[in-house]
């Protein structure tokens, strides 16, 4: 089966989204072994997971966006018929498309006072802002994921499986 455009680009961003959480997991671990076993640790240590943690956020952000499968309440949901289980979803996805919008604005406007700031990391005075800059990029995804969970909720649903979780044997 071919796959088109859209498809591709929500598998690369999924596929980024599983590497930052490598890269947590590794500057977790690499940390960890240094300091119990030999008594060191990596400079910046500190600064460099709290960093890649913001940007695993806003990366898994992007990641569930699509798919669907962040928290959801579906009390309502669950009750109603096929056509208003459609308008809600429509609905909720054009809310999230907003909100996450509006939180990608204001990141961006926390990147540029980043690199306007000349923030550095503690131990090796690295900038701060190309790991602000990634996050705002996991975010900037996040969006893009969303606008086209919404375009096909509305022109092709048969291509989003919503609440997966129905679909799984118990």
């Amino acid at each position: 089966m071919k796959r088109n455009l859209m498809d591709r680009a929500i598998d690369t961003i999924e596929w980024l989204a599983a590497i930052f959480v490598g890269l947590v997991a590794l500057d977790i671990f690499i940390s960890v072994l240094l300091r119990k076993f030999f008594d060191t640790s990596i400079p910046d240590s500190y600064d460099f997971g709290r960093m890649l943690l913001g940007i695993l956020i806003f990366w898994g952000i992007a990641a569930t966006s699509y798919r669907g499968t962040h928290i959801t309440v579906d009390l309502v949901w669950g009750q109603a018929g096929p056509r208003m289980k459609r308008v809600i979803d429509i609905f909720a996805t054009l809310v999230l498309l907003f909100v996450v919008t509006m939180q990608t604005i204001m990141l961006f406007d926390k990147v540029r006072l980043t690199y306007v700031d000349h923030v550095l990391t503690y131990d090796l005075n690295l900038p701060t802002w190309p790991f602000f800059a990634i996050a705002w990029m996991g975010d900037v995804c996040a969006v893009l994921l969303i606008a086209i969970r919404t375009y096909r909720l509305i022109f092709q649903p048969e291509l989003v499986q919503d609440h997966p979780e129905q679909h799984t044997s118990e």
